[in-house]
């Protein structure tokens, strides 16, 4: 057998690397080069992005050690494209994407997996936090056995093709222990610091990407209470996300909120905390990773952001791929654009973008 390693410079895929190794599968290390810093006009030093020389180098070091084969896929085109103009494209109609999610689906899960087949791989392995079984004749992702590293809610757009030809090997490890296996093993990168940022915000301006990226400067408009009173001004839609309470500019006496964005009159409704609770969300685009629908209702857990505990709910089918859920208690700040993910237990059931 023989799997191509998705190498970030990180430790994850490192001790992947390894371990794929060490089950006697023939290893082919390989890094996607996606970004650079001064593709977005930020500095070069940027040190939390996960694309730098920098990275290429640790993971190559690590493949040398390991003694596989090394290769540096450019895909900065198929990134652009694909992850940095859609993410600019979302904030200027009041979305708030998750890149994060866009990457995995068409790049590591798309593109990379292209490349493996040429390649003649059987696997692609990445370094997620996650567990692949298999359940009868299907393929079910769960969640890792570390909760606190878990990844899978941004994996939910796997197929049981894709399932069935990729290997997770840190999905029964904890983070202490990655580094543990890493250090053992003289890897360059064994104390090196997560990346906590997307890769091309390195600094967290995401306005400032967004009209770099756009080549637009946002437009101010009223901020507006649910009655539709002017309130004051706002500095463009690209600047605010559901649920922000800093760096509105209004003297209310007491905190309010983003409770709605409204690009078609470019409007930021502000609001009350209780304004920010609902019970019901629709999702578009919905992947079962079973591949099958239910027909109907299905009794589940599920979460809106990443960071989030998932929360007793009932999804619906509904036709033209989306879903209907319907939480048991009200949720604070479900913000479309993001996913909503739903699980049966430590199974992902399929998740899509809120609407």
């Amino acid at each position: 057998m023989k799997a191509l390693i998705a190498m970030s410079g990180g430790v994850d895929s490192s001790v992947a690397a390894l371990l794929t190794k060490e089950k006697g599968i023939e290893c082919i290390g390989c890094t996607m080069k996606l970004y650079e810093a001064g593709d977005t006009d930020l500095p070069p030093e940027a040190s939390k992005t996960c694309c730098s020389l920098d990275d290429t180098e640790d993971a190559r070091s690590v493949a040398f050690r390991l003694g596989m084969p090394f290769y540096a896929f450019n895909y900065k085109e198929e990134f652009r494209s694909l992850v940095m103009n859609k993410f600019a494209e979302s904030y200027e109609v009041g979305a708030t994407p998750n890149p994060c999610i866009d990457c995995n689906k068409y790049l590591k899960f798309g593109r990379l997996y292209e490349r493996a087949e040429v390649l003649g791989c059987d696997y692609i392995v990445t370094g997620h936090y996650a567990r692949i079984e298999k359940d009868g004749d299907r393929y079910v992702l769960k969640r890792a056995l570390d909760d606190s590293k878990d990844q899978s809610y941004v994996l939910y757009n796997l197929t049981q093709e894709l399932l069935a030809h990729t290997l997770f090997p840190l999905g029964e490890l904890t983070k202490a222990e990655a580094r543990k296996i890493a250090e053992k093993n003289g890897f360059v990168n064994a104390h090196k610091p997560d990346s906590q940022d997307i890769c091309f915000v390195p600094d967290g301006d995401y306005a400032k990407v967004v009209e770099k990226l756009t080549g637009k400067t946002p437009e101010p408009g009223d901020f507006v209470d649910k009655e539709g009173n002017i309130l004051g001004q706002h500095k463009g839609i690209i600047n605010y996300t559901i649920g922000q309470r800093k760096g509105l500019g209004l003297a209310m006496g007491h905190p309010v909120f983003v409770c709605a964005i409204c690009p078609e009159n470019n409007t930021v409704v502000i609001g009350e905390n209780e304004d920010l609770m609902k019970r019901e969300v629709m999702v578009e685009d919905f992947n079962w990773i079973s591949g099958e629908v239910p027909e109907g209702p299905v009794r589940c857990t599920a979460k809106t952001r990443y960071r989030m505990k998932d929360q007793p709910a009932v999804i619906y089918p509904l036709e033209g791929g989306g879903v209907k859920i319907v939480f048991d208690e009200p949720q604070r700040a479900i913000t479309r654009g993001q996913s909503a993910v739903a699980y049966d237990g430590d199974i992902v059931l399929g998740g899509g973008i809120i609407r």
